[in-house]
């Protein structure tokens, strides 16, 4: 009689992928770009364990929102001083940072707790085309394959 294999982030090999994020729908894509970076594509996805890959982001700027998300949903951070709240629109982010925003809507959708800082660490995002990567071979990955969620 076999075990079931219990994998830990010292077994599992990690993947580089490079997926494009132009014209797909923020949310979603953030969905599925956490999936890649738990794991939860593989085999060997164990909950709890760093299983997933290296996942670069190219073309950040190029996101798509529905409705009227551009003008209407707001980011705010605060300076810790009185009266030091401060709130920009998606579209003003997306202007000045828009790998700011791709990366936060992922970090938004990994666990809560020392795993999710550790995935979030192997998130590269780039606003256009290019990345330095090309030394990990990061292979093309479609959202069509189904990643589990």
């Amino acid at each position: 009689m076999s075990k079931t294999p219990y994998f830990t982030k010292d077994r599992v090999e990690r993947p580089w992928y490079v997926v494009d994020a132009d014209g797909q729908m923020l949310g979603r894509f953030a969905a599925s770009v956490a999936a890649l970076l738990i794991g939860k594509n593989r085999p060997e996805f164990t909950p709890g364990q760093d299983c997933g890959g290296f996942v670069v982001v190219i073309n950040a700027e190029k996101i798509s929102v529905t409705g009227r998300k551009l003008q209407q949903k707001k980011y705010y951070r605060h300076s810790g001083y009185p009266g030091g709240l401060r709130e920009r629109t998606l579209a003003q982010r997306l202007a000045r940072d828009p790998e700011g925003v791709v990366r936060d809507a992922v970090k938004g959708m990994l666990p809560k707790n020392k795993l999710g800082s550790r995935l979030i660490t192997k998130l590269k995002v780039y606003a256009g085309p290019e990345h330095p990567h090309r030394a990990q071979l990061p292979q093309e990955f479609d959202f069509s394959q189904t990643v589990g969620g």
